[in-house]
């Protein structure tokens, strides 16, 4: 959110909007492209579509407290979120379908919720059992 009472801050939020709303541009055309992707190969796969609208929900420039300036940025991180998560779902879901391994563990490295289930990395009874049986 804008909030323009402390010093310093309109002049920092001036200089980076240009950047964060340069990022729109490559989020719609991805957005389409997954899109595409999701509706033509999950029905191939005999994957379940993933029902875009339990990911993106824009609805907080409803709110009449906000600034006109303030629903413009609720609307673009809405989007962008929501079609990040959605994104990440059916980036999960593909992955299941085609590579369900865990990857080696190793420090710091945080893994997927989805993964959980994953054969375990170098676990090959497992991941046979699970394509090939």
């Amino acid at each position: 959110m804008l909030y323009i009472k402390k010093t310093g801050t309109l002049i920092r939020h001036t200089l980076s909007a240009p950047l964060i709303f340069s990022v729109f541009i490559p989020l719609v055309i991805f957005d389409v492209w997954v899109e595409l992707y999701h509706r033509i190969c999950f029905p191939l796969y005999r994957i379940p579509t993933i029902k875009r609208g339990n990911y993106i929900k824009i609805d907080r420039q409803k709110l009449a407290y906000l600034t006109p300036l303030q629903k413009v940025y609720c609307v673009y991180c809405g989007y962008a979120n929501g079609a990040v998560h959605y994104w990440s779902k059916i980036a999960a879901e593909t992955e299941h379908y085609w590579c369900g391994i865990q990857h080696k563990k190793s420090k710091g490295y945080v893994q997927q919720k989805h993964q959980k289930d994953f054969a375990k990395y170098g676990d090959e009874k497992k991941f046979r059992k699970k394509y090939y049986d």
